[in-house]
């Protein structure tokens, strides 16, 4: 017959206030000497948790103390085992006074000395495999009984067809439960189970079970409660029910699974339900958590976990006061990490290696070499002894922490309860075990480079939010930094399909936190997480983006930057992610900058076709060159190399070369089919932002195609011969798609051609001389008003000399002003009425905006030009400049205008660089607004807003005038 607890002890915590104490123990009048005593003086000194157990139950108390403990263990298992009443108040009572049983004599056990670590920890883990499988056990029956389950209420064993299994891992199912730990459960059901009544919705039905679980265990009652449950170490916990069909938690590791979900599924083991499902499953997901060969690629992995939870250890150096034992360096969790890594690197080939238990794991790394006799010695002793700490410490007052007392008085308390006997000999052994595990950890993992933050930590493995991630995400700008910390989380967990790939995922590990320093300097970093999680949902695979930013630092930032500030350009980066190369590129730094680099454009864009072995793939190469070198303007006009007037020249530039080239690609390709047409020409005539030089990132190509030939030549000479009206309206459809379709490289430029003559309803291609007689008998005043912006960009020299000349005598020609301006007033008149209401941020069409800076442009060119050709000039604001220079409005009206125009431009630039769409200040990010109101020379948004106000103003006023 085995001894009793009363008999056994031997080992008491040291007291620090010995009367205190005995006068509690006096109180109870309990029948006690010896070593008892002492060990319940220690009770009711140290523990006010276990002296309240001990006040409730003075009776339960001397039960324990007369029986073995490992009787008492089995009586109280036993009675969870044999628990039978059907109401839920009765099964909440039954579960919470055995866990109250269970604590007193776990605790009695392991402070006076009757149990080692192994036997107090195990106590712990049966006692909670009953409690899990008696709670389970109840709702079955309940299930049964109520028909929303097709189980015979009577079996004895309802579990083992109920369809779910709960599984556990971390401490409990490894065995290794510490005194007040929560248990990491996975509750997955077969969705075909026989126990689903007809017309049930499983997932439904088993969601139910899995909150009803976690309500008996968990919930607080007068009674407390019996175990915290945690349920986020289940496949991608932000996005996935409570209970996960056995497929799809399978087809989830198969695809996504990660090393730390290798490393927790290393300790899983069915507790609950049907066992033999959970050990199914479980070797069935063997080959994910033991890989056959040594994977390099994933030991990288593995380092870079073991490096996130490195960061979060709490502490830069070994230390006893407020030291976190689990976490900080040293602690518990570099013990387990130790031997985690190393059972998932070799334990694929080393069956022996695949146990849960970290202290039999350590001996068998030795026993199979891995590491030395000195390092199992150290880290051994070392893990036990925190272990034993970590249990005094939860035992005060039954709460989950592993985090000494930071104040001297209450540290030395603490040091007397694990039976030291003053705090100077509890403070050498703790830093005597902790450095002996910093070392042995060092030898293993330190070499590698840290995943901290210079701010703080950032560690984003596990399910559940570190707080100090959270402080650091904080201090780094970002004003949601849960919400933060999830979005991160999500990449893990494969929720964006860019990142699914193993590589992808390991390249994310080591770059986030360089990347979240990074967003933290682009003046709004929750923008630029929130459009990089856009851009990754966008994308196919993103280890081309990520290996360029983790190979530069100053590329992180310059996207950082974008993704803040312009999600447009953040999209083109997705789209082509060496297009970050190509805006530090050297060798790109002469950029087009004006209209000057005409020469240049051209001969860089020919060049860059010049590969191109066919038609398709010439295409192709425009579109690169024409997205590489947009992005160049718009990362300039972002930073302030460029102001918005040099960047509309600039992307104005680039925008004629690509049409030069593309006319000239698609005459050839055209000629290779239909020839060529006796002395034919064709030349392209730009209007609206690209006639003006005046393109954002966001324009359209408004052009009219000219042609003219030979009269008397007739057909084309091609094999497949065309009469020329027919040949230039195939040539212009071949030229328009040269330009507009996708290709693999995406689409060049829209383009717009409704300012032809007669517009939808004229024919494509318009000849020279039908677009003379239309100019001077047919078009409309809003027509002659859109060639005042309108200038040859391509084509023929001779027939675009003729083309700018008739421009220029149709500008000129004579007008009678009331006429005139009666025309100008109706068409803005019609403009404002086929508008829907009033924004202020349409900056084009609201009252007072460009559109009347424009018209009051061309009504003073169409009104004076005949006798001032100054005012022939494309440019808006050169026109106004002129038209005051003449005298033709009041100095004070120009300069409005002007300064409006100007401001206008600088806010429009920077809007279209920034937002796909219409722009909404509410929503739109602070850094894009920063960004806006800098470009336009004003401190912030809202001084832009009012500048814009009172420009608006001012503008209307000065149509008003000018246009009478």
């Amino acid at each position: 017959m085995r001894a009793s607890l009363a008999e056994r002890v031997k080992a008491w915590p040291r007291l620090s206030s010995p009367a205190a104490a005995r006068r509690r123990l006096e109180a109870l009048r309990l029948p006690c000497a010896g070593a008892v005593e002492r060990l319940l003086l220690g009770v009711a000194d140290h523990s006010p948790y276990l002296w309240g157990l001990v006040e409730k139950d003075p009776a339960g108390l001397r039960r324990l103390l007369a029986a073995a403990p490992e009787d008492a263990l089995a009586g109280i298992v036993g009675a969870l085992r044999a628990f039978a009443d059907p109401s839920d108040e009765a099964a909440m009572l039954a579960l919470r006074r055995a866990k109250d049983a269970c604590a007193l004599l776990v605790a009695l056990a392991d402070l006076g000395g009757v149990w080692d670590l192994d036997e107090a920890t195990g106590a712990l883990s049966d006692f909670a495999d009953a409690a899990i499988a008696c709670a389970l056990r109840h709702l079955l029956r309940q299930g049964a009984h109520d028909g929303r389950l097709a189980l015979d209420a009577r079996s004895g064993d309802l579990e083992a067809g109920c369809g779910l299994t709960v599984l556990a891992l971390g401490k409990l199912g490894g065995r290794e439960l510490n005194y007040s730990s929560d248990v990491d459960l996975m509750v997955l059901f077969n969705p075909a189970a026989a126990a689903i009544p007809d017309g049930a919705e499983p997932g439904q039905l088993f969601v139910r079970l899995a909150q009803g679980l976690v309500r008996l265990l968990q919930s607080r009652t007068a009674d407390g409660y019996v175990l915290r449950v945690d349920l986020r170490l289940r496949p991608d916990p932000g996005s996935t029910p409570v209970a996960l069909g056995i497929d799809a938690a399978f087809a989830y590791y198969e695809s996504v699974g990660q090393n730390w979900e290798r490393a927790a599924l290393i300790k899983a083991r069915p507790v609950a339900g049907d066992l033999a499902l959970g050990r199914r499953f479980l070797a069935d997901l063997a080959p994910f958590v033991w890989r056959k060969y040594f994977d390099y690629a994933a030991i990288a992995d593995i380092h870079a976990m073991k490096r996130q939870i490195h960061a979060v250890r709490g502490h830069d150096e070994v230390a006893v006061a407020g030291h976190d034992v689990k976490l900080g360096r040293g602690g518990i969790r570099e013990v387990e990490l130790f031997v985690q890594t190393q059972q998932l690197i070799f334990g694929g080939r080393r069956p022996q290696l695949r146990g849960p238990r970290t202290l039999d794991m350590l001996r068998e790394l030795r026993a199979d070499d891995w590491v030395g006799a000195e390092a199992v010695e150290d880290l051994g002793g070392a893990y036990e002894f925190l272990r034993r700490v970590e249990h005094r410490l939860q035992m005060v007052d039954d709460r989950q922490t592993q985090r000494l007392p930071a104040e001297a008085g209450a540290l030395a308390r603490f040091a007397k309860f694990c039976g030291f006997a003053d705090l100077a000999k509890f403070s050498l052994e703790a830093t005597r075990r902790l450095r002996s595990v910093e070392r042995h950890y060092a030898r293993l993992f330190e070499a590698e480079p840290g995943l901290g933050a210079k701010a703080g930590n950032l560690v984003f493995t596990g399910s559940g939010d570190d707080p100090e991630t959270l402080a650091t995400l904080a201090k780094l700008g970002f004003r949601e930094p849960a919400a933060a910390a999830e979005t991160i989380r999500g990449w893990h967990f494969g929720r964006r399909a860019a990142v699914r790939t193993a590589r992808a995922r390991e390249a994310l590990t080591e770059l986030t936190p360089a990347l979240l320093e990074a967003f933290g300097g682009s003046g709004d970093p929750d923008a630029a997480l929130n459009a990089m999680d856009a851009a990754l949902g966008r994308m196919n695979g993103a280890v081309e983006l990520l290996s360029i930013l983790r190979a530069n630092a100053a590329l992180r930032e310059l996207f950082a930057d974008i993704l803040g500030s312009a999600p447009r350009l953040a999209d083109a980066v997705a789209a082509r992610p060496h297009l970050l190369d190509a805006a530090i590129d050297p060798g790109r730094a002469g950029a087009p900058l004006d209209a000057g680099g005409r020469s240049r454009l051209d001969a860089d864009l020919g060049a860059a076709l010049a590969p191109a072995r066919n038609y398709e793939g010439g295409l192709d190469r425009a579109r690169d060159f024409v997205a590489e070198a947009a992005f160049g303007v718009g990362v300039s006009l972002l930073s302030g190399v460029l102001d918005s007037d040099r960047a509309g020249a600039a992307y104005s530039a680039l925008a004629e070369a690509a049409t030069r080239a593309m006319l000239a690609l698609a005459q050839a390709e055209f000629a290779r089919e239909y020839g060529f047409a006796p002395g034919g020409r064709v030349a392209i005539l730009a209007l609206g932002k690209l006639g003006s030089r005046e393109m954002t990132a966001a324009s359209d190509l408004d052009l009219i195609l000219c042609y003219d030939f030979d009269p008397s030549g007739g057909e084309s000479s091609g094999p497949r011969a065309l009469e020329p009206g027919h040949y230039y309206a195939r040539l212009t459809q071949r030229f328009l798609a040269a330009l507009t379709a996708p290709t693999k490289a995406g689409k060049l430029y829209e383009v717009d051609m409704r300012l032809r003559p007669s517009g939808r309803k004229g024919p494509l291609a318009t000849h020279f001389e039908a677009f003379k007689a239309y100019q001077r008998g047919e078009a409309e005043t809003w027509e002659h008003m859109a060639l005042c912006r309108a200038r040859v960009v391509a084509g023929d020299a001779g027939l675009g000399a003729q083309l700018s000349a008739l421009v220029a005598a149709t500008l000129g020609a004579e007008r009678d002003r009331a006429t005139l301006a009666e025309d100008v007033r109706e068409m803005r008149q019609l403009i404002a009425a086929e508008r829907a209401g009033e924004d202020p941020w349409d900056l084009k069409l609201a009252a007072g905006g460009l559109v009347d800076v424009e018209f009051a442009a061309q009504f003073l060119t169409l009104a004076h030009a005949r006798r001032h050709p100054r005012l022939l000039d494309v440019s808006t604001r050169a026109v106004i400049a002129a038209a005051g220079e003449a005298g033709l409005l009041p100095a004070a009206l120009a300069d409005d205008l002007c300064d409006a125009h100007r401001l206008y431009v600088a806010a429009t630039q920077v809007t279209r660089l920034a937002i796909d769409g219409k722009f909404d200040p509410a929503n739109a990010a602070s850094g894009a607004k920063r960004r806006i109101a800098a470009a336009a020379g004003l401190p912030d948004f809202a001084a832009l807003e009012g500048a814009l106000a009172q420009a608006r103003q001012r503008v209307r006023a000065a149509f008003e005038a000018v246009v009478r």
